[in-house]
Order: structure tokens, then C-alpha cells, then sequence
């Protein structure tokens, strides 16, 4: 585990070993599904939000004699605020609650789509993005956390996967075909502004249903609010997030000592043994990757163009080439359930380089440009998939959020800074400055990745703790949580 010391953090203790019990009794019920359903169509928007600027830039470049650096710029904004709209969700989200992030930050996103809808030049659409970056920046991190600790440790893998199929798979996917027929539908110089304006209107809707999440049962347990730790359980047991009649079952028991105060977390513990030997390793591999990812989607139509196809002909090669993303992240979402975390991140990531190397140097038609791309977005979402998996895993509920938020946060950072030095060598090096690049960053994240402690199998609080704890407990569950809901 990269020799650092592990420390207990707390998962011996009695209430640990029943959270874990009855996450793993109830099992995954219709709640929990609907639960990942209202996240995820918040997150398949973020993603087309996050593609917009890709999409507009052949438009843009036109209309307002824009360069390369200067849409590279405009993902320099976007990604500059989600890193620090991350970081303060996490900080809030360990103080206050998943829940009340969750929605804030995608009210944020919403006002920034109409405002960069409404932008009457450069710099406001820079302004508008700054805003759009906080918001989506915060509800993603927010999101993995949230689905990974409303899971039993078995699916909690799968369920913070899915997440990215959400987002990275099908809206990166989706991206492309929503802009064509945006752009199909609004015809002239203003149809960048109503691509903008059709993604602020769907995140109304899941505002108002997402009210009917509940807070994570990890986060009211580690807050000792033992009494709606154990409402939300049952709820999640009823298979309905609305349930009629509801009988809420003691999963977990109140300490002795009622008086007792949980301990406080605090963002600092995250700069200490043994957290930080795990937090700068994976942050330094999500970097690589999300500054390659990014830089590639950012500038595929521009490549695409570059070769003499029409920006609908470009639109059309970048989609076929998002298909690959899909497919990488229901994979991951699939590995997560069975196998290690660190054995996927590195063979993905060697992957990676490979397939980036042989689109400059084996695509030398478009057939094959369109096939190694596809192959190369197949492991750039299977290992941005996968880190959403294991950032979790690597933190305890105190400080889960803003350890997540951490990581997540130094991926906005590279998409802060690596497309506009991506677009700058795509100017005067073409497709070997971009994808050179991009197979030289997942090299480093091969090595970096190993320097990180394996956390398939173990305890969310305590990673030298199995996470299937032992059927004896202080709470009976010999029958089933649906029964006795």
C-alpha cells in the first residue's frame, strides 16, 4: 500500500459494524434505484455542458475570430471554477450534508447555461462558463460520494460507476447528436446560444424530484444522528423513496454514553498520515487523465475540420468516436464490482497511451482515425470511471467529501490548463501535438496510480478492515430488510 501506515479510523465501533451489515442486508431495492436515476439525468446534462464548448467552437472561432488558445481558454475558465466549486462543496458537504449540495450546485449550472446563453461577447461567455464550471464541478464530486455511501460495500463500486456511464458514457456519447439537432432545429449565428439555453431548461425538472433523496445514511451515522440514520435505511428497505406506511427498524443502535459527541472532521486531516500518501498519487493520475480527455473532446471537431470535413460531418466523426466512451464506462462500471482497483487503472492506462499513439501513427485514413479514437475513449472513460470508484474508498465518511472533491478537483485543474496548452500545440503541431501528448500523460498516470493502497474488499472507514463484517452483530438480521420493513 505504497508504505503508508494505516491508521483505524474507526470502523471497529459498533455502529460501523451495523451500517455496513445492513447495507449489505438491504441489498439494492427500488429506492436505491431511483435514487441513481435522479443523479444520473443531473449528471448526463453536466456532461453536455462540459461538450458545449467543443461544439460551439467552429461556430465561435467564426463569428467572433477566435483562435484555438482562446477556445482552450474558455475550458481554462470552465474547469478553474469546477475545481474550486468541488473543493468548497466537499468542505460544506462534510459540515452540512450531501443533500443540500447537491441541488445548489446544479442551480448554479442551470443559471450559468441561460447566462452563457445570453452572452453578447468573449468575455461575458467567459464569466458564464466560470459559473457553469462551479456548479457542475460541485455536483459531480458530490454525486459519487453520495451514491457511494448509499450502497452496501459490494455495489458501492458499481453504483459510483454508473455515475460516469451517466456522464462520461452516454452524455459524452449523446453530446454530439443533442448539438446537431440543436443546431438542425435553430438554424444561423445564434444557434450556439440556443444549445446553451436547452441545457438550462431540463435541470429545472431534476431539481424539483431530486427533493426526494435523502441524506446518506453514512453521513447522518458519522454526525450521530442514529435516529434518521435509521429512517433513511428503512426507507431505502421499502424499495420507495415515498413509502406509505413506513416502519422504521433500529439497523443501528445508539451508543451508551447519549451524550456522546462524533468525532469532528476537519479538511486538514486530509494533509495528514495516512491520508495524504494516498490523495497525491490519484490526484496526479486524475490530472493526466482528465487533461487528455478533455483536450481531445475540446478539439476533436476542430480536427476533424482540419482534415476538410463539414462541421455536421464533424459533429457526426466526433459522436462515432464518443461511442467508445460508453462501452469504457459501463465496463468499469461492471469491473467494479469484481475486480481490484489499482489491477484496472494500470492496464487501462497502458492501454491508453497505446491507443493515443496509434491514432497519430497508424490513422492513416479516417476509418482508422474513427476506430483508434473509439479505442481511446474506451479507456480514457474506463479509467476516469474507475478513480470515481476508488476516490470513495480511500477516506473515511468525516472527510469522504472533501477527499473526493480533492481528487476530483485536480482533474478541473488539468482541464483548467491542459487544453489551452493542447490547442497551442495543435496549431503548430497538428494531431501529434494533441495525442503525443495525451500517451505521454497516461504514462505517467500508469506509475502514479501503483502508489496508491488497494481498497477493493474493504471497509469505507478502516481500509485494514474487511468490508464484509462478521454475521454476529449487536442488531439481529437473520431476516431480510424487506420483511421486516
Amino acid at each position: 500500500m505504497a508504505g503508508e501506515q494505516m491508521i483505524p479510523s474507526g470502523a471497529s465501533s459498533p455502529v460501523h459494524k451495523q451500517m455496513e451489515q445492513a447495507l449489505g442486508t438491504i441489498g439494492v431495492t427500488t429506492a436505491h434505484k431511483q435514487i441513481l436515476a435522479l443523479i444520473l439525468i443531473g449528471c448526463l446534462f453536466d456532461a453536455f455542458e462540459q461538450n458545449t464548448v467543443g461544439l460551439v467552437a467552429p461556430i465561435l472561432k467564426a463569428q467572433w475570430n477566435l483562435t484555438g488558445a482562446d477556445i482552450g481558454f474558455l475550458n481554462t475558465i470552465t474547469f478553474a471554477s469546477a475545481a474550486a466549486g468541488r473543493l468548497l462543496s466537499g468542505i460544506l458537504g462534510d459540515r452540512n450534508g450531501r443533500r443540500v449540495m447537491l441541488t445548489i450546485n446544479l442551480l448554479l449550472f442551470t443559471l450559468g447555461s441561460a447566462l452563457c446563453a445570453l452572452a453578447p461577447n468573449f468575455a461575458v461567455l467567459c464569466c458564464a462558463r466560470a459559473i457553469v464550471g462551479f456548479g457542475v464541478g460541485g455536483e459531480i464530486s458530490t454525486a459519487v460520494t453520495m451514491l457511494a455511501e448509499f450502497c452496501s460495500p459490494k455495489f458501492r463500486g458499481t453504483a459510483a460507476g454508473l455515475v460516469n456511464v451517466g456522464a462520461g458514457g452516454f452524455g459524452n456519447f449523446l453530446a454530439p447528436a443533442f448539438g446537431l439537432l440543436i443546431f438542425t432545429l435553430f438554424e444561423g449565428d445564434n444557434a450556439w446560444r440556443w444549445l446553451f439555453a436547452a441545457l438550462a431548461v431540463p435541470a429545472f425538472l431534476v431539481v424539483f424530484f431530486r427533493r426526494f433523496v435523502p441524506e446518506t445514511p453514512r453521513f447522518l451515522a458519522s454526525q450521530g444522528k442514529i435516529d434518521e440514520a435509521n429512517k433513511v435505511l428503512s426507507i431505502l428497505a421499502s424499495g420507495s423513496l415515498r413509502p406509505k406506511a413506513l416502519r422504521i427498524k433500529e439497523y443501528l443502535s445508539k451508543p451508551d454514553d447519549a451524550d456522546i459527541q462524533p468525532k469532528k472532521n476537519s479538511w486538514k486531516e486530509l494533509f495528514q498520515a495516512p491520508y495524504l500518501g494516498r490523495t497525491i498519487p490519484v490526484a496526479i493520475a486524475i490530472l493526466m487523465s482528465y487533461g487528455a480527455q478533455l483536450s481531445v473532446l475540446t478539439l476533436m471537431p476542430m480536427i476533424f475540420m482540419s482534415m476538410g470535413h463539414t462541421l455536421s460531418g464533424s459533429l457526426l466523426f466526433s459522436m462515432i468516436i464518443q461511442s467508445g466512451s460508453v462501452l469504457g464506462a459501463i465496463t468499469a462500471s461492471m469491473f467494479g464490482y469484481y475486480f481490484p482497483r489499482k489491477k484496472v487503472l494500470g492496464i487501462g492506462s497502458i492501454c491508453a497511451c497505446a491507443a493515443a499513439l496509434a491514432i497519430v501513427y497508424l490513422g492513416t485514413s479516417l476509418y482508422l482515425v474513427l476506430f483508434f479514437g473509439a479505442l481511446f475513449q474506451f479507456f480514457v472513460l474506463l479509467l476516469n470511471t474507475s478513480i470515481w470508484i476508488y476516490a470513495p474508498e480511500l477516506y473515511p465518511t468525516r472527510i469522504r467529501g472533501f477527499g473526493v472533491a480533492l481528487i476530483l478537483a485536480s482533474g478541473s485543474a488539468a482541464g483548467s490548463v491542459v487544453p489551452t496548452l493542447a490547442g497551442f500545440l495543435f496549431d503548430n503541431l497538428g494531431m501529434l501535438g494533441v495525442f503525443g501528448l495525451a500517451a505521454s500523460m497516461y504514462a505517467i498516470f500508469a506509475f502514479c496510480i501503483q502508489l496508491g493502497p488497494e481498497t477493493y474488499g474493504r471497509s469505507m472507514e478502516d481500509l485494514t478492515q474487511p468490508a464484509e463484517v462478521a454475521e454476529t452483530s449487536t442488531v439481529d438480521f437473520t431476516k431480510t430488510a424487506r420483511e421486516q420493513a
